[in-house]
């Protein structure tokens, strides 16, 4: 009996759960990839503007909208509260 409660209590000592790692790597993943789309727009001749590259909707709109996502999945990997803790 004594076994027993050891083993929950250690099991307990976890302040987050498997699926709450696995929302936070999601939400880390997200936000990487994010940022990899915002970066770039290199030109060969570095003298040439073009603003179709710095300007692109990739950058512009769906590179801060996936990080923006990213931080969502953060939030929700550590606010969801864990199975074993309350079981």
């Amino acid at each position: 009996m004594l076994k027993e409660n050891k083993q929950i209590i250690q099991a307990n000592n976890n302040l987050f759960g498997k699926e709450n790692y696995i929302w936070m790597i999601a939400g880390l993943v997200v936000i990487t990839l994010g940022f990899i789309l915002m970066a770039g727009g290199k030109s060969a001749d570095p003298k040439v503007f073009d603003p179709k590259e710095v300007y692109s909707t990739t950058r512009i709109t769906i590179a801060p909208f996936l990080v923006i996502a990213g931080f969502v999945l953060e939030i929700i990997g550590i606010m969801k509260k864990t199975k074993a803790l309350y079981n």
